[in-house]
C-alpha cells in the first residue's frame, strides 16, 4: 500500500464529491497528505492538510484507530468486549476508559430510545451472522431464545473501578453501531491538537470535516444512492465546513433469501425488539452532527424506528439533523436540514 500520497477509491456508502484544490495549500506551505487503512471492518480514509510534520500525525490518528479496534473490537479475542462477554454472568471486567465511556454513552442512547438503540443485541447478531464469513437464516425459535439475552438494562457499569458486568449468561454486547463514531472523533481531536486545519476523515460511512476545504469552500458529501447495487452513485449533496455525517443502511451489509426465492432483503441493523432485521419502511439514513459518535448511533435509531418517530428524536436535539430514505424513495429530512439538501437525483423525491 502506498501511504501519505495516494488516496484510494473507497467502497463505502458516503463518498467524496470534486476534487481539492491544491494550489492554494502549496502556496502556504502546507500540502495534503492521505493515508487508506482497514480497520474496525470498514475502510478508512484521512486527508489532511500540514506541513512537512503531515505523515507522522498521520501515523499518530492511525494508531489511535488501531488501538481502539484492539479494544472494542467483537473479533478479537482478547478485546475488552470480548472479555465482557466471556465473562457474562459470571463477573465484571475492568475495561480502558474509552471503551468504558464508549459504553456509557451506548447505554444513554438505548434509555433515551427506549431500548430501540441496544447493545446488547449481539447474542443475535452472532446468530445470523450477516457480516460473518458464513451468514445464515435462523428459525424463529433460535431468535426467540436469543432475545431473552436482549436488555440493556442488564448491564452494570462501576464508574469508579470502571467495570462492565453483563447480568445475564450467555449475554453479549457489540460496539459496533458507536465504535467508528469514536474513533472517528478522535481522529480530528488528535489533528486538532496537532495543528490540523483542513481534514476529512472517512470511516466507511462515517465522515468528519474539519475547517472545509483549504480553498475555503465546503466540504461536499455524498448521500450513496441505497438502491446502487454497489456503484458509488449519490442522490444528495450535503456541504459542511465542520461536523460529521454518518449514514446508515439496508445496503451495507446484507444477504437475500435464495433459498425460499422470495428475494427478501436480511442486513444487519436488527431492532432488539423482534430480532429481525430492523423492517421500519427505511433504506437509509443519514445524520449530521457536531460529534461522529452521536451521529453514529442516532443514524441506526432513526433507521430502526423509521421516518416519523426517528426524526422527531432528532428534531428535540439541539445541533442534530437527519433524513431517512424508504423504500419508496420518499426523503424525509428534519427542519435543519431540509434547507442545506440538494437533492439530484430524480428518482428521490423530498417531502415537504
Amino acid at each position: 500500500m502506498k501511504r501519505y500520497q495516494r488516496i484510494c477509491a473507497l467502497s463505502i456508502a458516503i463518498f467524496l464529491l470534486a476534487a481539492v484544490l491544491q494550489g492554494c495549500a502549496r502556496a502556504t506551505g502546507v500540502r495534503e497528505y492521505s493515508e487508506d487503512i482497514f480497520a474496525l471492518n470498514t475502510w478508512v480514509n484521512i486527508r489532511i492538510y500540514a506541513g512537512k510534520n503531515g505523515p507522522d500525525i498521520l501515523d499518530k490518528a492511525i494508531k489511535r484507530i488501531e488501538e481502539i479496534e484492539s479494544r472494542m473490537s467483537v473479533t478479537i479475542q482478547d478485546s475488552d468486549v470480548s472479555r465482557i462477554n466471556s465473562s457474562a454472568g459470571k463477573q465484571p471486567v475492568k475495561v480502558h476508559d474509552d471503551t468504558f465511556e464508549v459504553i456509557k454513552k451506548a447505554l444513554k442512547y438505548a434509555e433515551m430510545s427506549n431500548g430501540v438503540f441496544d447493545i446488547t443485541i449481539y447474542p443475535i447478531v452472532k446468530l445470523w451472522g450477516i457480516t460473518s464469513e458464513h451468514p445464515r437464516m435462523p428459525t424463529d425459535a433460535e431468535i426467540q431464545d436469543k432475545l431473552k439475552l436482549v436488555d440493556y438494562r442488564n448491564v452494570v457499569l462501576d464508574e469508579k473501578g470502571k467495570t462492565v458486568y453483563l447480568k445475564e449468561p450467555g449475554m453479549g454486547i457489540d460496539l459496533g453501531a458507536i465504535a467508528k463514531g469514536y474513533a472517528a472523533d478522535e481522529v480530528a481531536r488528535i489533528l486538532k491538537e496537532e495543528g490540523v486545519v483542513h481534514a476529512l476523515i472517512n470511516m466507511g460511512g462515517n465522515v468528519v470535516a474539519m475547517g472545509g476545504k483549504p480553498n475555503g469552500k465546503p466540504w461536499r458529501i455524498g448521500i450513496q444512492d441505497p438502491r446502487a447495487d454497489g456503484v458509488q452513485r449519490h442522490i444528495a449533496i450535503i456541504e459542511i465546513m465542520d461536523g460529521s455525517v454518518v449514514s446508515s443502511g439496508d445496503y451495507e451489509r446484507y444477504i437475500v433469501d435464495v433459498y425460499k426465492r422470495t428475494g427478501k432483503r436480511y442486513h444487519h441493523i436488527f431492532d432488539p425488539s423482534t430480532g429481525y432485521p430492523a423492517n421500519s419502511g427505511l433504506m437509509a439514513t443519514t445524520v449530521v452532527a457536531p460529534y461522529s459518535i452521536d451521529a453514529d448511533a442516532l443514524s441506526t435509531t432513526v433507521f430502526i424506528m423509521g421516518a416519523e418517530k426517528g426524526l422527531e428524536i432528532v428534531e428535540g436535539l439541539e445541533g442534530i439533523d437527519a433524513l431517512a430514505i424508504t423504500l419508496d424513495k420518499k426523503i424525509y429530512a428534519s427542519k435543519g436540514l431540509k434547507e442545506k439538501l440538494i437533492v439530484t437525483d430524480k428518482e428521490y423525491e423530498l417531502q415537504p
